[in-house]
């Protein structure tokens, strides 16, 4: 295996044996999030090394499996797939290996995840409208013997999505932060209920979001 000298932020590690990732590194990563396309002279301008520098570090992170691959990123509207929906599921313990099997049939299954909590996995999906997500729990997942139970959430606005993140955003975060103008004060924090139903600035149309405890004791006190 070839070695990569690493001249430009340290030593980068050896290609196929463990990627040790620099500062350099990171930047190329933080280049190729805003655009995967980049050509390798505009990557080794943007991060400030020469352009077979760039190259080499660039496939050492392919070779290594850190970058695993290229797609393009897409308007689920524009798709006709305006609805997103989790749904939460309840498995029967004897039963993973065929549902892990029956949800790979499933090709508007967009994201599952293993979770802790009151369920055992998140299925995300994106359909064209919510009589699709309904036939899909009720006629598809329900149909499933190793599936318990669900429960579905609908998004009402997916306000954050990156492709990734890296640690150095925050520590450029922190960078920030300590860069503060002398004599400025830092920004006050939102009072108690303030962005989540109650008071101004509110981002979702001011719903009033009840915490689970809350609203269990104002069930058993209406029953």
């Amino acid at each position: 295996m070839s070695s990569n000298s690493g001249s430009a932020g340290g030593a980068a590690g050896r290609i196929g044996i463990g990627l040790e990732l620099d500062a350099t590194h990171l930047k190329i990563l933080e280049v190729l999030r805003e655009n995967g396309r980049v050509s390798v002279s505009a990557l080794a301008e943007r991060v400030g090394i020469s352009r077979a520098n760039a190259y080499t570090r660039f496939e050492a992170l392919r070779a290594d499996g850190v970058i695993r691959r290229f797609t393009a990123e897409i308007d689920h509207q524009r798709a006709g797939l305006g609805i997103v929906a989790l749904i939460f599921v309840t498995v029967r313990q004897q039963m993973w290996r065929q549902f892990r099997a029956q949800l790979a049939q499933m090709p508007e299954v967009e994201y599952c995840a293993i979770t802790t909590g009151q369920h055992d996995a998140m299925i995300q999906v994106r359909m064209a409208d919510v009589a699709e997500v309904h036939a899909m729990v009720t006629e598809r997942l329900a149909n499933i013997p190793a599936v318990k139970a669900t429960e579905t959430v609908f998004i009402l606005d997916e306000v954050l999505r990156r492709p990734y993140v890296l640690p150095s955003d925050r520590e450029r975060e922190r960078g920030r932060g300590t860069s503060r103008r002398p004599g400025s004060a830092p920004s006050p924090e939102p009072e108690q209920g303030q962005g989540q139903g109650q008071g101004q600035g509110l981002p979702l149309g001011k719903m009033r979001f009840v915490g689970a405890a809350e609203g269990r004791a104002a069930l058993r006190d209406e029953s």
